[in-house]
């Protein structure tokens, strides 16, 4: 059965493994809980339960989507680079609402579709040499961990005061 539902395979690993890798990826994932309402808490209007309830439930669909149609060990969440760009470039910067931008986020989610299911989306990977692929993974990394220490940094100066 479990084969059949995620593809577990006893010969590669144990249930055990499994369990334990599970929920060091929940513990792994679940600052974004954290961060992610923190960020969008900036931008009036913006109500911060509606982000923590929809940033939770974005991320269940998208790791049981993976795991029984994917049937791969992913953890999956909303990306912080794209949130922090939609706050700080996008709302703050350029000076947009945040209703605007959201509607920017649906349109660019339905085209990044319709690239997925055309395979344009592969073929653009695919032109992009190897090497800078990696460099782009960690990049993206150092972004994220920029975002969480400018973070730590600003709860830090609200506990000294």
């Amino acid at each position: 059965m479990l084969k059949k539902l995620f593809g577990f395979n006893p010969e590669h690993t144990t249930i055990r493994t499994e369990i334990i890798a599970g929920v060091t990826t929940f513990l792994t994932m679940s600052y974004i809980l954290a961060v992610n309402p923190a960020m969008f808490s900036v931008l009036e209007g913006m109500p911060t339960g509606a982000v923590f309830t929809s940033t939770a439930l974005a991320a269940i669909v998208g790791c049981l989507v993976m795991a029984f149609w994917g049937k791969l060990p992913f953890g999956l969440a909303p990306g912080m680079g794209l949130n922090a760009f939609f706050v700080y470039t996008v709302c703050l910067g350029m000076g947009y609402s945040w209703q605007f931008a959201l509607t920017a986020v649906l349109i660019e989610g339905l085209i990044f579709i319709v690239l997925t299911i055309t395979n344009v989306r592969e073929a653009i990977v695919m032109a992009i040499p190897e090497t800078l692929r990696h460099a782009i993974g960690a990049g993206i990394g150092l972004f994220i961990a920029f975002i969480g220490l400018l973070f730590l940094k600003m709860f830090f100066e609200r506990i000294m005061k």
